[in-house]
């Protein structure tokens, strides 16, 4: 009899004991339900959120939405005046920087030589930057040891010559009374069309007058580096009077190797459309082509294993002209510019259409002469 009351009282203890087991299991069961609900409602609210507009955004700027549709709508310049602190003007104001920085960013994409080149933001019209020369300013000693004198450094002073650069494009006022025109990516696609087509330009041929100083009107020479006069560029001649020669391939080899080897880490071709399709044609002795075309989707094709970038400005092939470029242009060019754009918006000048007459201030000139290499064509003798 006591050992089937201890067997009973076993049992109830082991089924005691699996009822508890179950019940601790089904409390953790609920507990890890509500952790994923409480993980769930959290996701819930960062998409909902991520969904939202953002208020700093180009669209939901209270400085660009007053811009936008105070002034350049409607003309309303008090909104203006209010928003930004721009003075008035005759001269225009200053575009909120969302839309500066939109311009901005679609004349890199459209301007060959901003794309490669070293670009600076100033607060003024004038820009100075020293660079080195010549002359030792280190040396090696021991730990201990005095630090004799070094020689002194040589400097030149690089100021990039500076000029206003304005476009003017034009919208109908039925157009800017349409709320859905998306006014503000159209005059930035406008504004910067403009300026990266003027620029490209200057920042190649440019005078230095009222405009950047292009790299083609830098003084050239046939010297050496270690010879040459800083501020002049480097040029090979082709091997023949008025076109690329038969020899072309070796000259390119040439030209590569006037430069250091690092420069030639991050340089390109700059040449026109016209010159590349001459430059496809040229083969090695084996008959492979020198030029490669890019094998994966954005990436640029190359000759000699260097990237090919297509500049319009870049002459012709023809005697004395100087159809191709080589360089690290982000060592050997130097763009100066003062950031903001300004825009006035005249309705009055060739109504019933309203202008934007938008200016940007800036300068370029050659940074490093050891950085960029030249190919000029030969004259006939």
């Amino acid at each position: 009899m006591d050992m089937e009351l201890e067997n009973e009282t076993e049992v109830l203890a082991a089924s005691f004991d699996i009822v508890a087991r179950q019940d601790t299991a089904e409390k953790a069961i609920t507990v890890l339900r509500s952790d994923v609900d409480e993980v769930k409602a959290r996701l819930d609210r960062v998409s909902r959120a991520a969904a939202r507009p953002v208020l700093g955004g180009l669209h939901g700027s209270v400085e660009v939405k007053g811009f936008v549709d105070g002034y350049l709508r409607q003309g309303r310049e008090s909104e203006v005046k209010s928003l930004n602190g721009a003075a008035p003007g005759d001269g225009g104001y200053a575009v909120p920087r969302e839309i500066d920085a939109l311009i901005a960013s679609e004349m890199k994409q459209i301007s060959p030589i901003r794309n490669l080149a070293q670009v600076v933001q100033v607060g003024s019209a004038g820009y100075r930057k020293l660079v080195a020369t010549g002359g030792t300013a280190s040396g090696w000693v021991s730990e201990t040891a005095a630090r004799p004198e070094t020689g002194t450094p040589q400097f030149a002073e690089v100021s990039p010559p500076s000029g206003e650069l304005y476009a003017n494009p034009a919208a109908s006022q039925a157009m800017l009374d349409d709320a859905a025109f998306d006014l503000e990516s159209w005059l930035a696609s406008e504004v910067a069309m403009e300026f990266a087509r003027a620029e490209g330009a200057a920042f190649i041929n440019g005078t230095g007058v009222n405009q950047p100083l292009g790299f083609l009107n830098a003084p050239r020479s046939l010297a050496s580096d270690a010879t040459r006069p800083f501020g002049t560029l480097q040029y090979v001649a082709s091997s023949d009077a008025n076109t690329l020669g038969t020899m072309m391939e070796i000259v390119l080899i040439d030209l590569v190797h006037t430069m250091k080897a690092g420069h030639r880490q991050g340089a390109s071709w700059v040449m026109n459309s016209a010159t590349l399709a001459e430059v496809r044609k040229l083969k090695t002795a084996d008959g492979a082509f020198l030029w490669q075309p890019g094998l994966v989707e954005g990436q640029p094709d190359r000759l000699l294993g260097y990237p090919v970038v297509e500049a319009e400005d870049m002459p012709d092939i023809a005697a004395g002209n100087v159809p191709i470029a080589f360089g690290n242009f982000r060592a050997g060019y130097l763009i100066a510019e003062r950031s903001a754009t300004t825009i006035l918006r005249d309705p009055f000048t060739n109504k019933p259409f309203v202008h934007f007459y938008a200016t940007r201030r800036v300068g370029g000139q050659v940074l490093d002469s050891t950085a960029i290499k030249l190919l000029q064509i030969e004259e006939e003798a």
